[in-house]
């Protein structure tokens, strides 16, 4: 009695409450039979993500079965099936993001780190006796993995579209790979965080913005992070920072450098000198490639100019310096012992690796002790490597559910969905998981049966993975 009192603290109609107590009323002491199996689908899930508790080898002739939280007080129900009304009771550890199957098996959404543990699966009798008790752990991992394999989320950064902007003209400061469960966006003007050069601030669960001091009146910032600048003006060139903050406390940082060239406006004087200005060919390099930092409009009567591996000229950041009078390069303390800089102020980064990406500072001074700036992002992505594409089941039922998973070996790599070699098109039936690894199809139709694949990719590679078909059965 006692236990179908706890499982029902939140409140059960009578005849659920004799169920309960006829179906549990028995030792709970019972030997484990290992004709019911439990496995965890995927193996590995990540907060965030959803994962389905597969229960294979049900019993006959069941009067129903339950999922707790434990493998020894198992008074922590989760949630109680009745295969006679075909009806569920939730049980007091049931939190809002658990499905019980007719089938015994649990789907549990959005994970978090506090759902690891035990989980049991008992089974009742049609004469309330228990046939089993199957306990099977369950671990939720960080960030640091993902479906399956090792993952490192890709650096935030910013870019800017166009890369030079006229006085007058508009520009936007486009954000890449922004962080999962964001709760605030906030940019700033310059490389330091503080109060009085805040921009504005984004809360994205009210989606509303607040105009911070450095506001000018001519900033809109969006949902994806990214800000558009209007009607620029010279006064507006120099960094620009983005900070984000997660709702589990975490603050990720960019910088972006943006370029107004005045001499592109109408109104500039046209003999003026056009500004420095540095290109990364390629815009995007694989990792092991090599990375030419081509620097443009070098005053002619130049007398040093040196690189720095970030946004801070300090010696500690200091690549290399180049001496037009002695034609002389002295190495700083960033050098890694593959960079080449030339007398035309180009940088060539070899070998490069995921440790190589962020922005690159150059600083040049003329005859006339002139200081000159320029900044240059550069990107390094690994070669995406072929994905593997496993399915819940190959053979499902009409109106029940199926879940793909996405493994894939690399870093850095984003993931999109195929369907019979054309892009998937989600539906109201359809979710993914925050990192887009896991897709589900919650009530399948006679629609979704065929092929499906998954595309991991980066801006430099692509791979598909093998199609898995997907059978739909009436019966």
């Amino acid at each position: 009695m006692e236990v179908s009192s706890e499982l029902c603290s939140k409140g059960c109609t009578p005849w659920q409450r004799l169920l309960l107590t006829a179906s549990l009323l028995t030792c709970w002491l019972l030997p484990t039979t290992a004709q019911v199996t439990i496995e965890s689908l995927p193996l590995k899930v990540v907060e965030g993500e959803n994962v389905l508790l597969r229960v294979d080898n049900l019993p006959e002739n069941l009067l129903g079965f339950a999922w707790y939280r434990g493998i020894k007080n198992l008074k922590q129900g989760i949630s109680l099936y009745s295969l006679a009304y075909g009806t569920n009771v939730q049980g007091p550890t049931h939190s809002g993001r658990e499905t019980l199957y007719s089938n015994g098996s649990l789907w549990i959404q959005n994970v978090t780190k506090e759902d690891t543990g035990y989980y049991t699966f008992r089974t009742i009798s049609r004469r309330g006796e228990i046939i089993s008790n199957t306990s099977l752990q369950l671990h939720v991992y960080s960030s640091l993995y993902i479906c399956g394999g090792p993952y490192k989320p890709r650096q935030l950064t910013i870019e800017s579209v166009p890369p030079h902007v006229a006085e007058g003209g508009s520009v936007l400061l486009l954000v890449h790979n922004l962080p999962p469960y964001l709760r605030s966006i906030f940019w700033y003007k310059g490389v330091i965080v503080f109060n009085k050069v805040e921009i504005v601030r984004f809360r994205r669960a009210k989606t509303s913005s607040e105009l911070g001091p450095a506001h000018s009146g001519r900033e809109i910032v969006y949902r994806n992070g990214s800000m558009l600048l209007q009607n620029v003006t010279w006064k507006d060139t120099g960094f620009y920072t983005l900070r984000t903050l997660n709702r589990y406390g975490s603050v990720e940082l960019a910088h972006v450098y943006l370029q107004v060239d005045t001499s592109l406006s109408s109104c500039c004087d046209p003999l003026k000198s056009a500004p420095l200005t540095i290109n990364p060919v390629p815009p995007h390099a694989a990792e092991g490639e090599s990375v030419l930092l081509h620097v443009h409009s070098l005053p002619k009567h130049l007398q040093t100019f040196s690189w720095y591996k970030g946004v801070c000229s300090t010696q500690a950041f200091k690549i290399a310096e180049y001496n037009i009078a002695t034609k002389s390069i002295i190495r700083g303390r960033a050098h890694r012992g593959r960079e080449t800089g030339y007398t035309n102020g180009s940088l060539l980064l070899q070998n490069v690796t995921e440790e190589d990406m962020g922005l690159y500072t150059l600083v040049v001074i003329d005859s006339n002790f002139k200081i000159e700036t320029a900044h240059v992002q550069v990107n390094v992505n690994k070669l995406a490597t072929q994905p593997v594409l496993r399915v819940t089941h190959t053979t499902v039922r009409v109106q029940s559910s199926v879940v793909f998973s996405c493994f894939s070996d690399i870093t850095g790599i984003s993931i999109r969905w195929l369907f019979n070699n054309q892009r998937l098109q989600l539906t109201e039936r359809m979710t993914l998981s925050p990192s887009k690894c896991q897709l589900r199809i919650h009530t399948v139709t006679r629609e979704d049966a065929g092929d499906y694949q998954c595309e991991a990719f980066n801006p430099i590679s692509s791979k598909t993975s093998l199609p898995v078909s997907l059978a739909v059965v009436t019966e």
